[in-house]
């Protein structure tokens, strides 16, 4: 069995001018640091998915070849309204056969105080009710605006904490993700 985990990275929004994509670049260029991680950058707005739902008309080929192919996801989702974004939930909703026994991390953003706790605490009931296993530990970037340069860097400031915080989301995923890649060979 190959020690490679390949983890789908999926920035949370399509919405013109999101902050957020700059922390989800943030994380995956964290991961794709880490020895024996693949790391598959899905942006939602490089997709397109017609109607609602599971059924096949409903789906992106590209996108099932993804979560076909992932061993784990990495969701960094904004806060909108005190829930997570509609766009998340329409591509996360198009592949639930390929979620089964899969683990997820989840990684909050807002521009205000609270760092998207709201958004994650939504989308952990959305994310287990899809068969994802959602780690214990996430992460979050309050006020992103004032954590990011304008071209998307993490200001030195704030890189010990986040390297941190990111390390620690990653190791518990992989973990997660090796028990459970491992389990699921075995059914």
């Amino acid at each position: 069995m190959s020690n490679n985990i390949t983890i789908a990275l999926i920035a949370g929004t399509s919405r013109a001018g999101r902050e957020s994509i700059k922390a989800a670049r943030y994380v995956a260029e964290f991961g794709q640091n880490l020895p024996d991680v693949t790391i598959v950058f899905v942006d939602p707005t490089d997709f397109h998915l017609a109607g609602d739902g599971n059924d096949p008309e409903a789906k992106d080929p590209a996108y099932t070849a993804i979560t076909q192919k992932a061993d784990a996801f990495f969701i960094v989702t904004p806060e909108y309204n005190h829930s997570f974004p509609g766009s998340l939930k329409r591509l996360l909703d198009s592949e639930y056969a390929n979620y089964i026994h899969k683990p997820v991390a989840l990684a909050g953003v807002s521009n205000g105080a609270w760092g998207g706790v709201r958004a994650v605490e939504a989308l952990v009931t959305s994310v287990r009710e899809m068969g994802l296993v959602a780690t214990s530990y996430s992460v979050y970037f309050p006020r992103v605006q004032d954590l990011f340069t304008a071209d998307g860097q993490l200001k030195a400031a704030h890189v010990g904490q986040y390297s941190r915080s990111v390390g620690y989301a990653y190791n518990e995923l992989l973990w997660l993700a090796r028990a459970l890649k491992s389990a699921r060979k075995e059914k």
